[in-house]
């Protein structure tokens, strides 16, 4: 989502300086500061979508949950924040992006618990056991392959469309890797619901809709999904969460979870 979202921090590197994977890096700051996070200066960068998703995921202490498509670890570092007990396991296709995930691990203290590794979805590590995980969450890319422009930046292109894996893809693994009754949690465009909820039909129950409204009398420009396995219940449209005020600040409701940190009631 493009509204504002980490608090920008000083750069990592000297402006325009190369990081050890090549690329200029920024230290941007989340949940007030609390996690701090080391990612691409220009193409794919992190904004309030991954905060969100670590905020829907329903996660107690000693829980084991996996970040398909994890990125720098954004969203596992956030939930680590909220839930210190958990332990996380990130996957990530680009070897860049995995790096950097490991080096913010170790920035904030994670790396005990928390853990990333390259791997593609359509075909995950060795390591990765279908069925251990208490919770599995996500982030895919938002453009269905075919449909739009690529972005200029690859390592952006990647992030935010489609490629050999699409969204029933995303789905697929996500359900595969969660455990009985476990959740799995995504965030994603509220114009392909319909496609996220096709997926999900069939393998997974007590589907939460939860809209995220740019603002008040505003259509959802992104949507929280989360289901869960080996449970058939009715799916639920939950009130969801109004993020701006009239004036373009963050609502109080926002406000606790970007910034406080806290969970989201789905």
């Amino acid at each position: 989502m493009s509204s504002p979202g980490p608090s920008s921090g000083r750069p990592a590197d000297p402006p325009g300086s190369p990081s050890d994977a090549g690329t200029a890096v920024t230290e941007d700051r989340l949940l007030g500061g609390r996690v701090c996070l080391r990612q691409p200066a220009e193409g794919a960068r992190a904004a309030i979508d991954p905060v969100f998703l670590a905020a829907a995921t329903p996660v107690a202490p000693h829980q084991q949950i996996l970040d398909a498509g994890c990125g720098v670890g954004a969203a596992m570092l956030c939930l680590a924040a909220r839930v210190p007990q958990c332990r996380v396991v990130g996957i990530e296709l680009q070897r860049d992006l995995v790096r950097l995930a490991g080096d913010n691990l170790l920035l904030n203290g994670g790396a005990d618990r928390l853990s990333v590794m390259v791997g593609d979805l359509l075909q995950p590590p060795p390591r990765l056991s279908p069925g251990s995980f208490d919770h599995v969450m996500a982030n895919p890319p938002f453009i269905e392959r075919g449909r739009g422009s690529a972005a200029a930046d690859p390592a952006k292109s990647a992030a935010t469309v489609e490629g050999e894996a699409d969204l029933g893809d995303w789905v697929r693994c996500a359900i595969t890797m969660a455990r009985g009754k476990g959740t799995v949690t995504f965030v994603h465009r509220a114009d392909r619901i319909d496609a996220l909820l096709g997926h999900i039909a069939g393998r997974a129950g007590e589907v939460v809709i939860f809209p995220l409204w740019p603002g008040a009398g505003k259509p959802a420009s992104r949507v929280l999904v989360r289901a869960r396995k080996q449970i058939a219940a009715p799916a639920r449209l939950a009130p969801g969460l109004v993020l701006h005020e009239p004036d373009g600040r963050f609502t109080a409701a926002a406000e606790a979870v970007l910034r406080g940190g806290e969970a989201l009631a789905l």
